[in-house]
């Protein structure tokens, strides 16, 4: 893994794809590769099916603990990804939180709320509840790495336990196997609608080149699909837009700063 960032790092690659550990991948991916100018944490991004279309969570466990800074930067990051790999023309960002109110949820969230509001350059809905989102209420669902954790290993657990015992129901008897057999056709849509496996992996978005962490357990299949994400990444320059959008709005934070300094 160090052996591949550090060429991916000297220009000698052009994306990095591993299966490898997670956060040795962060780590590596940040001290070696280096973040995007302007950018304070990178963070892992799961493009995940919800019953309408894919959405992405972003942080899904790079940041544990983070600023409402950091989410602003996630939505954007996030927003810039499904628009330009995904064609969702307009993203709309929502912030994963208990309930839909503004004033639900801890403090850091209802300050990412207010952070997240004033934000020009993404789509914010407001606060995703996360019962909803598997019903696709929004297309980035923002946030804390604690958090987007949580749920990403929820979603996997949920999904693989139904397709378990929706499995385990068909081959009860003959007259459920029959029956299978009517079926079959919706079955396989739903699995293919469901399955992780066609979106490859997740983009540590943030960095200066790009890195695509693949599920530890990936087939053939879902690895091949990582390695078309780290091609698609490259063709629509995700990175370069990335440090295009962000850095005109670190310049701006910037020179904000300065002002407020000179006033004081």
């Amino acid at each position: 893994m160090t052996a591949g960032l550090t060429l991916l790092a000297k220009g000698e690659g052009d994306a990095f794809v591993s299966a490898g550990s997670t956060g040795a991948l962060v780590m590596g991916g940040t001290f070696i590769v280096k973040r995007i100018h302007g950018i304070r944490r990178c963070a892992i991004a799961s493009v995940m099916p919800s019953d309408k279309d894919p959405f992405m969570l972003i942080d899904c466990g790079a940041n544990v603990t983070c600023e409402p800074k950091f989410l602003c930067q996630f939505a954007a990051m996030g927003s810039i990804y499904m628009r330009e790999i995904l064609g969702v023309r307009d993203p709309r960002v929502g912030l994963a939180n208990i309930g839909v109110e503004e004033t639900k949820g801890t403090p850091f969230v209802r300050e990412s709320y207010e952070a997240l509001k004033q934000e020009k350059s993404i789509h914010f809905i407001g606060n995703a509840e996360v019962r909803d989102i598997p019903l696709g209420v929004c297309d980035v669902v923002v946030a804390d790495g604690f958090t987007g954790n949580v749920i990403l290993k929820m979603y996997e657990g949920v999904a693989g336990t139904l397709s378990k015992n929706i499995k385990a129901m068909f081959k009860k008897n003959a007259l459920t196997i029959m029956g299978a057999l009517f079926v079959k056709k919706g079955l396989d849509e739903f699995k293919s609608k469901m399955d992780y496996k066609q979106y490859g992996g997740a983009p540590l978005l943030g960095l200066q080149a790009p890195v695509i962490k693949a599920h530890g357990s990936s087939d053939a299949r879902a690895f091949m699909n990582a390695v078309r994400q780290a091609k698609e990444c490259c063709e629509k320059k995700v990175v370069g837009l990335i440090a295009e959008n962000l850095a005109v709005e670190s310049d701006h934070a910037a020179a904000t700063e300065k002002i407020k300094d000179g006033e004081n």
